[in-house]
């Protein structure tokens, strides 16, 4: 199965696409421009340097939340848009957390996947680490450091990775031998980690109509007009 696979999740942008043996093609690029003016363009690139074209792909991967409410809703368009010319293609939505997740998918124990979602408060979901098989210990959340942490065991190794996992780091585990951070090139969003997901999941593979965002909070447009309706 040839899954193409967009993150416009964060602060990069990433598109990879992978044939179920190998990884075809990746580039991440921690950009200023907004997703919009540079996620179709690597699309583009990916498709002719690997020699494919739109019918070949099986499977376009999203990562659909949480993350930036522009990027998000910039990556489902895209790949609505691509899959309303090729409707032969399946979608999938991926959890961003769970993609972070599978960018540590080598290491043995507990990976916490944290995003900053505004001060003191995080995106935030655990898992565990085991044969190369990622389990999902707890629901996508938004809720703040300490309640999260709190709910949280560390006993045995643990990998901190996402936006903010540097930070947690510093803040919360600068003593505890058993926390680490992701190193670098594996800490923020890689759209090969969204083909790994669907790879053991095809589950998360769904029609373009029903692809949806997963903000996990009110967007500002919904936070303003219930201030205006109360």
């Amino acid at each position: 199965m040839k899954i193409l696979a967009i993150d416009t999740s964060g602060k990069t942008a990433s598109v990879a696409i992978s044939d179920g043996a190998r990884l075809l093609w990746e580039k991440t690029v921690f950009t200023k421009l907004t997703h919009s003016q540079v996620i179709l363009p690597m699309v583009e690139s990916a498709l002719e340097e690997t020699g494919l074209d739109y019918p070949d792909i099986d499977c376009i991967a999203i990562a659909n939340g949480p993350g930036s409410y522009t990027g998000l809703r910039i990556g489902v368009g895209a790949v609505k848009g691509i899959c309303m010319g090729a409707p032969n293609i399946k979608a999938a939505g991926v959890s961003t957390l769970l993609a972070l997740a599978y960018n540590c998918v080598g290491f043995e124990g507990k990976i916490f996947s944290v995003m900053r979602a505004r001060p003191k408060i995080i995106y935030a979901a655990a898992f565990e680490s085991s044969g190369g098989k990622i389990i999902r210990m707890t629901e996508d959340k938004v809720c703040g450091e300490d309640e999260f942490f709190s709910q949280i065991g560390f006993c045995g190794n643990v990998m901190l990775v996402g936006d903010c996992a540097e930070e947690i780091k510093a803040g919360r585990f600068a003593e505890s031998d058993n926390v680490r951070t992701a190193p670098l090139n594996c800490v923020l969003q890689r759209a090969s980690s969204l083909c790994l997901a669907v790879e053991d999941d095809p589950t998360l593979m769904c029609s373009a109509d029903e692809l949806a965002v997963s903000y996990l909070q009110a967007t500002k447009a919904e936070k303003d007009k219930a201030h205006r309706d109360s």
